[in-house]
């Protein structure tokens, strides 16, 4: 465009075109007020004035802006802008201001690949329908699901956009009634879509389906012409996407071959069911059953070998009164299917659903030429003078094998899998007995009956002491236990911390028959804490330790108990306590011994009384008269005397 104004609204500024639709052109441009990058989707000048294009522009606000979603592409703003048509006259231009996505539609992306990786293109897959899940929920069904319609940005990330002819599912029956034209993208529509019939959430999840072969295979379920894809749609089984790319796992052809069921209520009833199996898929494990009998069904009509139409195998009701005058609509419209290399136009195909004189007359001739052909068909090949061929296959072995690896074996043998389980000591998951028995030769087709062990009839519980709970839950499950919700607490030191498995009820060790139920008893962090009185401090201190408690001492001197005995504790015997508290000892130990000092006086002074001198008598004689006084009589100076 070069006639819109510079900036819309007073504050989307408009930048250069990015793409171009079958109603809009989108341009990235820039939000003065909030300083970012948008994208901005601008209804074309000349489509302005039709009451239906912008209807459907407008819905499209507002069905998108009420998605918050991290999958799809966010619709910040919208609003009307005067512009000039290519005559000069003024008219009211729509646009809606959405999130700029940095990336690539999957139509480039597989313009550019050709085909994705199985698992990448059942991760995209998965991310749609999450988005899908989020506005079904919401009651918008989008109703024009296909590459062109969904992002992938830089980091991988997947953006589903374009919800211009989407609609709420209480209007959608309404409003088909009053257009009475079918929308969509032939390559993806719906068979109900095709027919003018009520749509709902599971017309999504058909184009989903188709989207999903597309990134499996390169090339859509179904191709040609309008009026041929009309045709497919309502009355062609679909070949498994393996026979075109060799290598995809059987899962993934049975998750696209349920998904593009002809009958609504006969394929996925909610994008949760598809994305779920779509895990499964990714992961190697069974897909739901119905994916399988969609697969089986497959099998047995041809479609996963040959992809024998369904008039050759069905009934040829397949392709109703209303499907014929869609196509004959699709003709008249001169429509044809967009070249490989560019995006899809999302126009309204204008399929009528009122009744055409002759219509039934044009079915009728269709539906003998089918006859016609199936008689053909059967008189070549079983006509007289000719045996149908038999042909035989050798079983495989299937011991020890998946389920879904003996499923696959036998489906590439040419063989119906009949898979059962039953209790048995061999590995759970595994199959352990099968019939006929592995190298038997039988004819193809033949029904292969196997048991896959669905564990012991009893089980031995295990110790699971120290575990955290989510993992002790996980291991008692894959035994076949049931584990109880609710867990029981213990105050009990034997564990690190709170939460991890201190026992089971029943004990470990205990012998229980399968599917029984077992009690997880787990620490509760605390502990009752214990007498340690008269314990000696040592034995003690390593009990509190043993119970992840600290620990400190008291001393107090005493004659009544030994040294270093505990005499005392701060938390009291019975008490809780959590891990890592701490707990005072008191402990005794011996009296400090006491010490007496002993004070001598000094002797008293000399006395001024004369004392008489001893004197040395010599031995003398104990006389009578002197034993009374024990002693010697006094001394007498004996010595010499002399005169002057």
């Amino acid at each position: 465009m070069t006639d819109e104004p510079k900036v819309l609204g007073g504050r989307y500024e408009v930048g250069e075109l990015i793409g171009r639709g079958g109603m809009a052109e989108v341009h990235v441009g820039h939000d003065l007020r909030l300083g970012r990058s948008v994208a901005i989707k601008i209804l074309r000048t000349d489509l302005a004035r039709d009451t239906s294009f912008l209807a459907r522009f407008r819905r499209e606000a507002q069905a998108a802006a009420g998605l918050n979603h991290p999958s799809i592409v966010a619709v910040y703003d919208s609003g009307e802008q005067e512009m000039a048509e290519a005559g000069g006259a003024p008219v009211h231009v729509p646009y809606i201001v959405m999130e700029h996505v940095e990336g690539r539609t999957l139509r480039q992306v597989l313009n550019e690949e050709k085909v994705l990786d199985p698992d990448e293109a059942a991760r995209i897959t998965a991310a749609v329908l999450s988005a899908l899940e989020y506005s079904h929920d919401r009651g918008i069904v989008h109703r024009d699901i296909k590459p062109a319609n969904v992002m992938l940005t830089r980091g991988g990330a997947v953006k589903v956009m374009d919800f211009g002819i989407a609609r709420a599912m209480a209007d959608t029956a309404a409003t088909m009634t009053q257009t009475q034209a079918v929308l969509g993208t032939a390559r993806y529509l719906s068979p109900e879509q095709a027919q003018g019939h009520d749509v709902d959430t599971r017309s999504d999840l058909y184009s989903a389906g188709c989207l999903f072969y597309e990134l499996l295979t390169g090339r859509t379920p179904f191709v040609g012409d309008p009026v041929s894809l009309v045709y497919q749609h309502l009355g062609e089984q679909p070949k498994a996407p393996s026979r075109y790319r060799p290598g995809i796992p059987v899962a993934m052809d049975a998750v696209a071959l349920h998904a593009l069921e002809k009958s609504p209520e006969t394929r996925y009833q909610s994008a949760a069911a598809f994305r779920e199996d779509l895990a499964a898929a990714r992961a190697g494990r069974p897909v739901s059953a119905a994916a399988m009998a969609s697969y089986d069904r497959a099998v047995a009509a041809g479609a996963a070998g040959d992809g024998t139409p369904a008039a050759a195998g069905a009934p040829t009701e397949a392709i109703p009164r209303a499907g014929a005058a869609a196509a004959a609509g699709v003709a008249a419209s001169g429509a044809r299917p967009p070249d490989r290399d560019e995006d899809e136009r999302t126009d309204e195909i204008p399929v009528r659903e009122e009744r055409h004189r002759g219509g039934w007359l044009v079915v009728t001739v269709l539906a003998l030429l089918a006859l016609a052909a199936v008689a053909y068909v059967v008189w070549d090949n079983l006509g007289p003078g000719q045996q149908p061929e038999v042909r035989t296959v050798s079983v495989p072995d299937l011991r020890n094998r998946t389920e879904e690896q003996a499923v696959d074996a036998l489906t590439r043998a040419g063989l119906v899998p009949d898979a059962r389980t039953e209790r048995s000591t061999e590995e759970v998951g595994r199959v352990f007995r099968q019939d006929p028995p592995p190298g038997r030769e039988v004819e193809e087709g033949t029904t292969v009956t196997f048991w896959v062990s669905a564990g012991p009839e009893t089980v031995e519980i295990p110790d699971l002491q120290g575990w955290e709970e989510d993992a002790a839950r996980a291991r008692l499950e894959s035994l076949g236990l049931v584990v109880v919700d609710e867990v029981e607490e213990v105050n009990d030191c034997s564990v690190d911390r709170a939460g991890l498995v201190v026992r089971t009820d029943p004990e470990a060790e205990t012998t229980v028959p399968a599917e029984s139920e077992v009690t997880l008893v787990v620490a509760s962090g605390r502990v009752d804490m214990e007498d340690l009185t008269g314990l000696d401090a040592p034995e003690a201190i390593s009990r509190l330790r043993e119970c992840r408690l600290s620990w400190a001492l008291e001393y107090q001197a005493t004659t009544e108990v030994d040294p270093n005995i505990v005499i005392g504790q701060s938390v009291e015997a019975g008490e809780e306590i959590e891990f890592g508290g701490r707990v005072v000892l008191t402990v005794s130990r011996e009296p400090i011994p006491t010490v007496t000092a002993t004070v001598t006086p000094p002797p008293p002074p000399p006395t001024t009384e004369p004392t008489e001198p001893p004197t040395d008598t010599g031995p003398t004689t104990e006389g009578p008269g002197d034993g009374d006084r024990g002693g010697a009589a006094p001394p007498t100076d004996t010595g010499p005397t002399g005169t002057p």
